[in-house]
């Protein structure tokens, strides 16, 4: 079993490991030290073959090695090793300085990052931050990726927040039924996604159609669903059976029936009452037996009340309705989708790109989305074909995603400068722990976790009156 150098605090803020890889034992003790009283756990071990048993038996968020090892491995050995067996574990590798050569092969090697020797403990935590942040972001892509299997038969929505889970059920619920559906939500929300769910749901054997009524004249819309006959208008050369007819068996998709001119409201429902339509210039009627299901970004029950949509038609499509939720509230989705979209890209496969950095997922789950789902594909479509690198960069988002602030860069500011800093934090802790013990630092150490040499520092450090 790998030997360990791990000195015990208990006054970690940020509960993160660190396996640190160095045979120079002194600067290992001044580094560990260092780092926990930052508030990480850190694991010393000297070399390669000690890190990589560690690395067998425990879980870390990084690992900071140093280029020239004792042992048998060097650091860009292990680099590679960690690249291999644990890619999502990122690795910063010290060298000397202006060692630039061996900077880029410990890249080349896998490297997340390097610091340069003397190491600056203020760079060093810098770096430790960023990877830590990238480790945490990767692993929770993974968590997600794992856990978005929605229960619906062949469906192609994609999300594990509750609000979607809630869509799931009520698809998976209302499915095998012939049942009305109206789905509202707000413009690139997925309704259309949610409607081809359904109809996957369904025993149906006909085909899905959609219509966006929105779209298309209103002279022209009648037609469009009834059909019409042969010379029935101007151009109409040769006889249209219609949507509703076209998808006999199966389910019509009314796309912002919000849109809809009263007058053919009335016939649509007519349609809906007497499962039989007129095509447009014919005298006899056709029986028509298809499941409609209605999608709008309107409320319709406002329309109602203003007169602009009818009350009778919208009780005969709303038997059950079914809110699409906007991205902002579906918590942990954007990221989830954002990796779909990248692997799901031909330009990503074209050009190598696999992912996205940290700091792009911080300002993807920081963005507020108003339009949606479709906003978000198209961003990561316009990032893959911006980016330099294999991952999606924060500079190659838009730059109302880069400079957005939920509530305005003052507020978050003075809201930033409110709260303690970990240093406070920490000798408001070390004092709150005298006081309760009596001044006894015999004691305190023990509660504290830590030696009597460490407390007599950090009383020294934090100023607290002994």
């Amino acid at each position: 079993m790998a030997c360990i150098v791990q000195l015990p605090y208990t006054m970690q803020i940020v509960q993160d490991r660190i396996l640190l890889v160095d045979d120079d034992p002194d600067l290992c003790e001044l580094l560990v030290d260092a780092l926990c009283d930052s508030g990480h756990t850190v694991d010393a071990v000297p070399d390669a073959e000690e890190a990589i048993e560690c690395l067998r038996c425990r879980d870390y968020d990084c690992v900071v090695a140093d280029i020239d090892l004792g042992g048998g491995q060097s650091g860009l050995q292990l680099c590679e090793y960690v690249a291999a067996n644990r890619p999502d574990l990122p690795v910063a590798i010290a060298t000397g300085a202006g060692n630039t050569e061996a900077a880029v092969a410990a890249i080349r090697a896998g490297a997340y990052d390097f610091v340069t020797k003397p190491i600056s403990l203020e760079s060093l935590e810098i770096i430790i931050e960023r990877a830590v942040s990238h480790h945490r972001l990767r692993n929770e892509l993974k968590r997600l990726h794992r856990a978005s299997s929605p229960p619906v038969s062949g469906g192609p929505i994609i999300g594990t927040s509750s609000a979607m889970r809630e869509v799931f059920d009520l698809i998976d619920r209302v499915g095998p039924s012939d049942a009305s559906v109206l789905i509202s939500g707000e413009s690139g929300t997925g309704k259309e996604m949610i409607a081809r769910a359904i109809h996957d749901r369904s025993s149906a054997e006909g085909e899905f159609v959609a219509i966006n009524c929105a779209a298309i004249p209103a002279g022209l819309l009648e037609s469009e669903l009834f059909g019409h006959v042969r010379g029935a208008f101007t151009d109409a050369r040769r006889t249209r059976l219609g949507l509703f007819r076209q998808a006999a068996g199966g389910t019509l998709l009314l796309d912002e029936i919000a849109e809809m001119q009263p007058s053919l409201q009335a016939k649509l429902l007519r349609a809906l009452q007497e499962r039989r339509v007129r095509p447009v210039g014919g005298d006899a009627e056709v029986a028509i037996e298809v499941r409609i299901l209605a999608a709008t970004n309107r409320d319709l029950a406002e329309r109602v009340a203003a007169g602009a949509f009818r009350e009778d038609l919208y009780f005969r499509l709303n038997v059950v309705r079914i809110a699409a939720p906007a991205l902002r509230d579906r918590d942990g989705d954007v990221l989830l989708l954002a990796q779909h979209f990248v692997d799901q890209s031909p330009a990503a496969s074209k050009r190598g790109v696999y992912g996205i950095s940290s700091g792009a997922c911080r300002l993807l789950r920081a963005y507020d989305w108003p339009g949606n789902v479709r906003e978000l594909e198209n961003t990561v479509e316009r990032a893959i074909a911006l980016t330099r690198s294999a991952e999606i960069a924060p500079e190659d988002l838009p730059g109302a995603i880069r400079m957005f602030t939920p509530s305005g860069p003052v507020d978050r500011q003075r809201r930033l400068d409110q709260l303690p800093t970990l240093l406070e934090m920490q000798r408001n802790h070390v004092d709150r722990v005298l006081r309760a013990v009596g001044g006894n630092k015999t004691h305190a150490s023990r509660v504290l976790g830590v030696d009597r040499r460490t407390l007599y520092r950090k009383l020294e450090k934090f100023h607290v009156a002994t």
